[in-house]
């Protein structure tokens, strides 16, 4: 029997990438077998899916297949759907198969938080996926057509966004962009058209520095967003959404971008979670299982304050690379080494030209926030693809 020790990793999103391309470097040749599974055989650019889903660019740059990152003979690639995860017995359950395990990292990725609001689930799309991008951009070019045959439908050409956080921002952004040229390809008026954007909280970018918030709004005030701001959705219906304050808005294009749970096999397998997301310990680890680490959106880390840190992009590539590093602290029975993170700063893109964040501490707007996204954009394919997977998709 081998005494090969054997990590199995769930999910080739932020957090499992950056895990499976850290041991692929560290670890020695035969000291492990690695394991990978994912149900596509390519890893996306969840950052990037606001454009596509626009119209404003082809999913194929939001998207890096998993051979090109990792290298065969250190890593196992398995495309599948994983379907159980039983922590006692040390397996998972693939739609396919069954994987044993010595050490299990979670990296399996949020679903859409619906807040209990009925019909979210039901009528409204999510940013979420390379294929449910490709069914927003098919459905909003779909709507103009649709309004050439039933020019009294109105709702065809009424956009409902719900939610105002980073998501929600981006996707407006791109969707103003895009209107002005869908009008002309289809010649329908453009005063015709309207973008509305739903906000629970009483800010868009809740959380965020007010200053850039009402640049923000501001901005896309101008590309002819309206803005709900402090109003909720109450119910999501096949021919639009009811507000708290009563307001109908009729809408045959609902998108939710108004927050993400964990996954619901992490709350399936006993782990305890709360919406789907686990309380780990500072090495990543889950309370019950020792040999269990879980990354990104399935993992529930508190700040100084005792806030809840937000599920990003870049907290779960930081969180990939310690994992890794304990991985091999832990075969090697070397000490583990507490995560800590490290924020450089955030940009929300508006649109082409436009961005807001803070980077480094300083407050960033307009042009120059636009070129910091790119770079940060870049600086990502890099780590993961070196200069090579740059030069091919760095037009981001």
């Amino acid at each position: 029997m081998s005494t090969v020790p054997r990590i199995v990793i769930l999910g080739a999103g932020y957090g499992g990438v950056l895990t499976a391309l850290r041991l692929q470097k560290e670890l020695n040749y035969n000291e492990a077998n690695v394991t990978l599974v994912n149900k596509h055989d390519y890893h996306y650019i969840t950052t990037h899916l606001h454009m596509p889903a626009a119209g404003t660019d082809d999913p194929e740059n939001a998207r890096v297949n998993i051979s090109k990152l990792i290298d065969e003979f250190k890593i196992d690639f398995v495309k599948s759907t994983v379907v159980q995860i039983k922590p006692v017995e040390k397996k998972v359950i693939l739609e396919d198969g069954t994987l044993s395990y010595d050490y299990l990292v979670i990296g399996l990725g949020g679903e859409a938080e619906t807040f209990g609001i009925p019909g979210l689930q039901q009528h409204a799309m999510n940013i979420r996926s390379i294929n449910s991008v490709r069914l927003i951009r098919e459905h909003i070019e779909y709507q103009f057509a649709k309004f050439k045959r039933e020019p009294e439908r109105r709702d065809y050409l009424t956009f409902v966004i719900g939610g105002a956080g980073f998501t929600g921002i981006e996707f407006i952004g791109e969707l103003a962009d895009r209107i002005p040229k869908l009008c002309k390809q289809f010649d329908v008026d453009p005063g015709l058209v309207k973008i509305v954007n739903i906000e629970a909280a009483p800010t868009a970018l809740p959380g965020f520095d007010p200053e850039l918030v009402d640049y923000a709004v501001q901005v896309l005030t101008n590309k002819g967003v309206t803005f709900k701001i402090g109003t909720a959705i109450k119910e999501c219906k096949p021919e639009g959404v009811v507000l708290a304050t009563g307001e109908t808005i009729p809408a045959a294009t609902v998108v939710w971008t108004g927050g993400i749970r964990g996954n619901r096999l992490v709350e399936q397998a006993g782990f305890e979670a709360m919406r789907g997301r686990v309380k780990v310990d500072p090495y990543l680890r889950t309370a019950q299982y020792e040999n269990v680490f879980i990354v990104g959106d399935c993992s529930l880390l508190f700040n100084d304050e005792g806030k809840p840190f937000p599920p990003t992009a870049q907290i779960a590539m930081q969180q990939g690379v310690n994992c890794a590093f304990n991985l091999v602290a832990s075969i090697r029975n070397q000490p583990l080494r507490e995560f800590k993170f490290d924020n450089k700063g955030v940009v929300a893109s508006l649109g082409k030209g436009e961005a807001v964040g803070i980077v480094f501490g300083k407050k960033l707007k307009g042009g120059f926030a636009a070129f910091m996204k790119k770079l940060i954009d870049m600086r990502y394919l890099y780590i993961i693809g070196g200069i090579g997977l740059v030069l091919r998709k760095g037009k981001l």
